[in-house]
Formats: C-alpha cells, structure tokens, sequence
C-alpha cells in the first residue's frame, strides 16, 4: 500500500511542476513590465494589450484548444509537448529584439499554460482516489503559487545584476525548469481512465491501475467501463443541455476566481504597492511577501481540503476577500499609511490561497465526467483565463486612470456575489469517486 501511495504522489508531483512554469511564466512579466516598457517606448494601451495581456490571450487559446491533444494523443505526450513549448517561449521572449517578437513569444508562454491546466488536473484527478483528490490535485495549484514566489525573488534579486539586461536574465532563466519539467515526463504513464475511454485498452489501463490503486478499486473502475464500452469523447455532447449544472458551476467558480482581483493583484503588485506609498525597491520587495504569504497558505489549503472539504474553504475565502478588499478600498479612499495597505493586501492574498486558489482546479476536474473531462476542464480553464487577460488588458489603464480605492470596492462587491454562490449552489465533492460524481450531478 505504501508503494502504492509513492506511486501516486511521484506520478502526481512530476505532472504538478508544470504548475511551477505556468506560475513562474505568468508573474515574471511583473518585474520585467518597466523595463521593457520604457525600452521600446510603449503606449498604456500597446502594453497592456500586447507586453502584459499576450500571454493570457495565449493561455485563453490553449484552454480552448487543449482538449483536443489531451483527448487524441494523451495527457502524457500533450505534457511533453508543453514542456518544450515552454523552453522555446522563455528563450525566445528572453533574447527578443522588438516589442513584436517579444509579444510572439510571450503568447506561445501563454499557449503552453492554457494546454497545460487541461491536461494537468485531468491526469492528476484520474490517478487519484477520493480520500487523496484533493491533496494530489492542490499539487499542481501549490506548484502555480510557488512558481509565482520564485518569480517575484527572482525578479527582485536579478535586478541587481549589471553588465546584461537585467530583464533578459528574468524571462531567460526559466529554460532551466522546462527542460528539467519535460525530461521527467517522460517516466510517467498514461492516465488509466484514458486508456479505457479513448482507446478502450482494458488490459494496459488495469495493469497501471492495479499499481497505482487497490486491486478492489481497479476491477471497480475497469467493470464500469466494461458496461459502457461506446463511450467515446465528445465536445458537441458538452453542450446539449445535458452537462448545463457542471457547466454552469465551472463558468461561476472560473469567473469568480479572477473577478477577485488576483491577477490584478499579481500582475501589477509593483504599481498597487507604489501608489499605495512604497518606494520601488521597498514594492519589489514587499511582492516577494506576497508570493510567500501566498504558498505559506496554499500549503494550509492542502492540508485542508480533503479535511474540511471543497465549500468550507470557498467560505472562508469568501469572507477573507470580503473584509480584505473592502479595508484596501477603504487605505487608498483615506490615503493610509502604506503599511495599512499592505497587511489588507496580504490578507487578500491568503484567502485567495485558501479558498479559490485552492478549490478551483481540482474542482473543475472533479464535476466532468471521465468522457469529457479534458473538454470541461478546458471550457472551465478558458472562461478563467479569459477573464484574466480581460483584467490584465485593462489594468494597465485602470491602475492609472480610475483611482485604486474604486477598483477594490468593484472586486469586494462582487466577492459577496460568490458567498452567495457558494451557499447555494456549490457542491460538495470532498470523498466521492469520479464515477459518483457523474452520477449525482449529470442528467441521466
């Protein structure tokens, strides 16, 4: 059994890393923002849309279209293929000579992360079993947040180097893990429940089950797929009406998720903490307390969410980002000490880890049945990431021409709409199969 479990965690824990680069790629642009900006002159508009936002738009493409390698060619290979696409994106972005070139780059970043939240949660939730889901599936989430926290120290201690493009060193140092990311893919297998869906190879998906599994769990999954032997994936299937509860709770989870502020928070932390009275090496600075404070309570989720389960935490990071949001508004209405700000923000950022951060992916790879998981997770992945690139388009322009206190009042009202949401309609998944989940929330 406890081979068993070792298997699990290592399957788990390779496949999360690309967690690692999908943070570290998204919040590496806070530290090279100015810089790049000032070099090629850009408008706040171009810098928005192209320097900051590309790699989201890109994200939001590979959400989209990440299903598709996922359900044709496998978790496995889609994985190794966003490894390499990751090492191509950091040095090509790291060694770009025109805003255009950088932005092409920086949107393949963006490409590699969209495909990687599909095929990374849905490989994650079908090796797991119920009493592990949540913890194995808040891997690949720590590892995002992690990422983060290394791009934010990095960012911080790069800029002290001289003799080369400080900003260069920041995107190029990312090669380092993608390869290493795309190496160790390479020894993990096939997800088993894809095996039976996609390929209907029984005698493989029950060999890599019974060594990842109890023998009573393994013969439970393979029976089930025995009695449906025509399930075959199927997008068009995603929306004849039949999937609209799943769909509508991963549309409202997603949009909540960035309609919190976090990516505003992540992406501009260097101006919020400026405007909120830091000096520029004091904001840099205070961005790393961010991303610490970030995983110090990530790591307090994952212990939690197979414990209390899923709707507790959405609960309690309700109420953090209520009361955290509304006191940020309320320093930048009264003009408080920069301080005051920063320990509201801080709060901010730990129940975004402890609820939200937390529940989101493994949540939306939870509610889709095995058959279309990789399309739901890409539809719930793509409204995420839409709403990201929307936010981070516009932050550029928000952040300099509406004041900061009217910004966190618009998030904090919104987050008593997820309250709500959570109260009444959110399900618990906390210790239900995959195969029970299908039963209790899709029509028959």
């Amino acid at each position: 059994m406890l081979l068993i479990k070792s298997k699990v965690f290592r399957y788990g824990f390779i496949v999360s890393l690309v967690g690692f680069l999908f943070g570290f790629d998204t919040v590496v642009i806070s530290g090279v923002n100015l810089p790049v900006k000032s070099l090629w002159q850009t408008s706040d508009w171009f810098h928005g849309a192209f320097i900051i936002s590309m790699s989201l738009w890109g994200t939001v493409i590979g959400a989209l279209l990440g299903g598709y390698p996922t359900e044709k060619f496998g978790r496995k290979v889609t994985l190794i293929w966003v490894g390499i696409m990751f090492t191509l994106s950091a040095l090509g972005a790291s060694l770009a000579h025109d805003a255009c070139f950088f932005s092409f780059f920086r949107f393949l970043g963006g490409l590699s992360a969209g495909v990687a939240s599909i095929a990374a949660p849905t490989y994650i939730s079908e090796i797991s079993n119920p009493k592990n889901r949540g913890r194995l599936g808040m891997l690949f989430q720590f590892n995002i947040v992690f990422g983060i926290l290394v791009a934010y120290l990095s960012n911080y201690l790069l800029a002290s180097v001289s003799g080369w493009n400080d900003w260069r060193l920041m995107l190029g140092i990312e090669v380092v893990p993608a390869i290493l990311f795309s190496c160790l893919v390479l020894n993990i297998p096939q997800s088993p429940r894809w095996l039976i869906v996609s390929k209907h190879d029984l005698k493989e998906a029950s060999k890599i089950l019974k060594s990842i599994s109890s023998e009573s769990e393994a013969d439970y999954i393979t029976e089930t797929a025995r009695k449906e032997p025509d399930r075959k994936p199927d997008k068009i299937a995603l929306f004849s009406g039949k999937y609209n509860k799943v769909l509508k709770l991963s549309f409202l989870i997603a949009f909540f998720n960035q309609f919190s502020g976090i990516s505003f928070v992540l992406f501009y932390a260097p101006e919020i903490l400026e405007k909120g009275g830091f000096g520029t090496s004091d904001s840099l600075f205070s961005s790393i307390l961010i991303g610490l404070v970030n995983l110090v309570f990530t790591l307090v989720g994952i212990y939690f969410i197979d414990k209390v389960g899923r709707k507790q935490l959405m609960y309690i990071g309700s109420i953090g980002y209520v009361i955290s949001l509304s006191m940020i508004a309320y320093g930048f209405y009264v003009s408080s000490p920069a301080i005051f700000k920063l320990i509201f923000l801080l709060l901010f950022i730990a129940s975004h880890a402890v609820g939200q951060g937390a529940v989101v992916w493994v949540f939306m790879a939870e509610i889709f049945p095995t058959k279309i998981r990789s399309f739901g997770q890409a539809w719930g992945s793509s409204i995420l990431n839409v709403c990201a690139a929307l936010i981070a388009l516009f932050g550029s322009v928000l952040i300099n021409s509406i004041s900061p206190w009217k910004v966190f009042t618009f998030f904090a009202l919104l987050m008593v709409l997820q309250l709500l949401f959570t109260h009444f309609m959110m399900p618990e998944t906390k210790g239900v199969s995959l195969e029970e989940l299908e039963s209790k929330l899709i029509k028959p």
